[in-house]
């Protein structure tokens, strides 16, 4: 058939990376292609199946065995060049005889980067660039912990079409039907946490937990300012496969931290903002110390309005239901503050509009989910050779 365009391969590995999204953590999701270059054929793939297991690369190259010898490889982030849970990979693909190494992205890691001049300086020819904002937001939950020092956060919104989340009386099962739910549940799915306020918890009682798709259960974030809530909802019923932590400020009682404590909830103390609520910053800061890279935040509306106001969101997945609520006194989808002129308002980028059943998804990037893949996009086509 003949060898194609690297794009071709690429988008391959793209594909199969993202079989790793929510196991990896907090390594990237990554995914690896070995092609003949005589016929074009593709000889072997494989992706980072979770933590601690061999990276993409290696897996190709053993499943390939000897017929990875003469090769390219074709891989979605720059291959390590160090020793971490498993050795290098770039030891690897000199003993298997790869002849050439196409890259995505290169890796911001300053411990894992420089693989690629690595290899150069052993004789394998080696381009990066190629798919790279695909392969950017592959990675996105890895650069932002990387570059930004902090995880990727997302809203998530279950909406009427006039943005509505609950009625008057809190009412909200359903907006979105079936097939819409089983996409946010996909969502949790590959988000190492999923955050909601104290009013959500004692309006809907939510589990928070992976159901409706295979996959592992994210840690539960609660926001309770004044550690006000009692201990007996769902989102608080912990075991080995459900974690759950509660934010609350400084000088929240000490009585109550120990009902919580009891039940195996962590209890976190923030310093507060301005607005006297937990600081959403310090809460990120915590949550990067902890190895969480990415943070999906489910509401409600004055818990999206603090994320939006402090410009802290990346990427917003809004699931319109197709009704109209026309409740004036209905809970909004994002409360924030009032606006002098349009001009002050989020906008989005990189806009997909999605059917799923009867609801539609809007889904874009922030101007700082933007940058950051375009960042990663530049320093990697900049230094590409080829």
């Amino acid at each position: 058939m003949g060898l194609k365009p690297d794009e071709y391969y690429m988008k391959i590995a793209i594909r199969v990376a993202s079989l790793g999204l929510g196991y990896t953590s907090p390594n990237p999701a990554v995914g690896a292609v070995l092609v003949d270059p005589k016929t074009g054929e593709v000889v072997a793939k494989g992706y980072h199946k979770a933590y601690g297991l061999p990276h993409a690369e290696v897996e190709a190259i053993e499943k390939a065995k000897e017929k990875a010898r003469g090769c390219y490889l074709y891989v979605t982030l720059e291959p390590c060049c160090h020793h971490g849970k498993t050795p290098p990979c770039t030891e690897a693909i000199l003993r298997a005889g790869i002849k050439r190494v196409v890259c995505a992205i290169k890796d911001p890691n300053p411990i894992a980067c420089g693989g690629l001049s690595f290899l150069q300086s052993h004789g394998i020819e080696v381009k990066s660039g190629v798919c790279g904002e695909e392969a950017a937001y592959l990675t996105r939950f890895h650069l932002s912990r990387i570059i930004r020092k902090r995880p990727w956060v997302m809203m998530k919104v279950a909406a009427t079409l006039d943005g509505r989340i609950a009625t008057s009386t809190g009412d909200s099962k359903w907006i979105t039907d079936e097939p819409a739910r089983k996409f946010a549940h996909r969502l949790r799915a590959i988000a190492d946490a999923i955050l909601v306020g104290k009013n959500t918890v004692l309006k809907d009682d939510p589990e928070l937990t992976v159901r409706m798709v295979k996959g592992k259960n994210p840690i539960r974030l609660v926001l309770d300012t004044h550690l006000s809530l009692t201990p007996n909802y769902k989102v608080f019923e912990v075991d080995e496969t459900k974690q759950t932590i509660i934010f609350c400020r400084e000088n929240a009682p000490k009585e109550r931290e120990k009902l919580f404590v009891q039940r195996g909830v962590e209890v976190v103390r923030l310093p507060c903002g301005e607005n006297g609520e937990v600081d959403l910053k310090a809460l990120l800061s915590y949550c990067q110390d902890r190895g969480i890279t990415s943070v999906l935040v489910e509401g409600g509306g004055k818990v999206h309005g603090s994320f939006l106001k402090e410009g802290l969101y990346d990427e917003v997945f809004f699931m319109y239901g197709p009704m109209i609520m026309g409740d004036p006194l209905g809970v909004s989808a994002v409360h924030a503050k009032p606006l002098t002129n349009l001009n002050e308002a989020t906008r989005l980028f990189k806009i997909k509009i999605k059917r799923f059943g009867k609801s539609i998804l809007i889904h874009g990037l922030t101007e700082s989910g933007l940058d950051l893949i375009q960042m990663a996009v530049k320093n990697s086509i900049d230094n590409s050779s080829s």
